[in-house]
């Protein structure tokens, strides 16, 4: 394999892209589930959703500045690495991240500050509503980024300029194009499982450490955080195994390609095989060590048992993608997802049988399931990305007629001071969450409210410690 400025783009733009799909995964479902929070603390008056809001609202602050942060960085990509892709699709692509930054962007930054220096400035109605404007932003912005990138996999609703350039002439056709509602269906409920996960995981370990100290009484901030993580899990991971399965189809019907190397497929025929397992070689065509239930590989692409799937012998070597990483990562991402399943599932059975806070070991299980989310999106997004090679526009632009014309040297200098500043910055940011997550939300609800004024003097120095979030308003 050369190493030339079109791999090291690549890598870059992995690099970076792995880390800030992180935080949007995260803050996506956590903006919700303050949202929630806040509204059953509005509604029931129990001050453990309070606690627990303003315990996660912290983790979310410092999340989604990450995100932001990193975020910034890809766009600068596109005018460094990936000048050629601008270029030739900026009359499509433009216009999708304007919107996203007009609509979503504007509107997460009018109301975030409220949400995280509001509770002594305006009424807690209005502080509720900012709340929820900021979960509805950030699902804004998935849907303006998936569309874009849904675009890049199935696009239409454009036309080739004489220059080689693209234009759109259908904006609705381009937005929502064929694997738009699947892919944004199946992103959101991977943001929701992803929080669901690390609510979970943070409120298992700390009742494991209350049950350490001796018999707990009553309903804990930590229990509670708990229970409704199980409930989120439970009921969205099978929501996300059907939604994943309506994904699949549609890459079958767009993106044969693509699924041909998921699937591990090297012939065409009918009839196909479901390969568990296998070591894909695109040299010599074939999979090694192959495991495989045979016949059932069309019912699972949802087609007749006798239509020909293609296989990737229908493309030349060099036209298919690096097998081998979207079929690891396919069968990683569904063995995460069946394992968030069974962790939903059995934890309502659990509850059901009034034993969860009792089961160290589904405690423990809890606790190991806390970054299996990310690690899904992660595979996801090497399912989905990868496996579109060697297009970055599916059919229409190759991804090496997009790169910018840089020198190696160059993209290499770039690569390595990405690394290191993103190794000393957000392995710092991610400590940082890691530690209030283990103070538990008790410990932290507990702590002066960084976003009050409490010098010496002023009146929220003077109000009472329990007043009310808007309640001097």
């Amino acid at each position: 394999m050369e190493i030339d400025a079109l791999l090291l783009s690549r890598l870059q733009f992995a690099f970076t892209v792995s880390y800030h799909i992180l935080f949007p995964a995260f803050t996506i479902g956590l903006a919700a589930f303050l949202a929630v929070l806040e509204g059953l603390w509005l509604w029931t008056k129990r001050d453990a959703f309070k606690t627990l809001y303003l315990f996660w609202v912290k983790i979310f602050a410092i999340s989604f500045g990450m995100g932001v942060v990193s975020g910034i960085v890809l766009s600068y990509q596109f005018g460094t690495n990936w000048s050629e892709f601008i270029r030739i699709t900026g009359g499509v692509i433009g216009p999708l991240l304007a919107y996203e930054v007009l609509t979503a962007f504007f509107l997460e930054a009018s109301f975030l500050g409220v949400m995280l220096f509001g509770w002594k400035k305006v009424g807690p109605r209005l502080h509720f509503l900012a709340t929820v404007l900021v979960a509805v932003g950030t699902s804004i912005s998935a849907f303006w980024i998936l569309s874009a990138n849904s675009w890049m996999q199935t696009p239409q609703g454009f036309e080739v300029l004489a220059d080689g350039t693209m234009r759109a002439t259908d904006f609705a056709a381009v937005i929502f194009n064929p694997s738009f509602p699947s892919r944004l269906v199946h992103m959101l409920l991977a943001a929701f499982l992803t929080t669901g996960l690390v609510v979970g995981a943070a409120s298992a370990y700390r009742v494991l450490k209350e049950r350490a100290k001796g018999p707990v009484e009553g309903w804990t901030e930590s229990r509670i955080g708990l229970v409704m993580a199980i409930g989120l899990v439970a009921v969205v991971a099978p929501l996300q195994l059907v939604a994943g399965h309506w994904s699949g189809e549609v890459a079958h019907e767009h993106q044969p390609l693509k699924t041909a190397a998921i699937e591990g497929y090297w012939e065409t025929r009918a009839d196909q095989p479901l390969h568990l397992f296998g070591i894909p070689d695109r040299a010599a065509q074939k999979n090694h060590l192959e495991v495989s239930i045979p016949g059932i590989g069309n019912m699972i692409q949802n087609v007749p048992k006798d239509e020909v799937i293609k296989g990737l012998d229908q493309w030349a070597p060099d036209d298919q993608p690096p097998v081998a990483i979207p079929f690891f990562a396919f069968r990683v991402m569904v063995g995460l997802g069946l394992l968030m399943i069974a962790l939903g599932l059995g934890g309502a059975w659990l509850h059901w049988r009034k034993r969860l806070f009792d089961s160290p070991w589904f405690l423990r299980f809890c606790v190991a399931m806390g970054p299996s989310g990310f690690l899904a999106v992660l595979a996801g997004w090497m399912v989905t990305e990868v496996g579109r090679q060697p297009w970055l526009v599916y059919g229409v632009l190759r991804t090496r007629d997009a790169v910018s014309p840089v020198t190696t040297a160059e993209v290499a200098t770039s690569l390595i001071a990405y690394i290191s500043v993103y190794a000393v910055v957000f392995t710092a940011g991610a400590i940082f969450i890691l530690r209030l997550m283990a103070e538990g939300p008790v410990a932290a609800a507990a702590e002066p409210d960084p976003r009050q004024d409490r010098a010496p003097g002023s009146a929220l120095a003077k109000a009472p410690a329990d007043t009310t979030p808007g309640e001097d308003a």
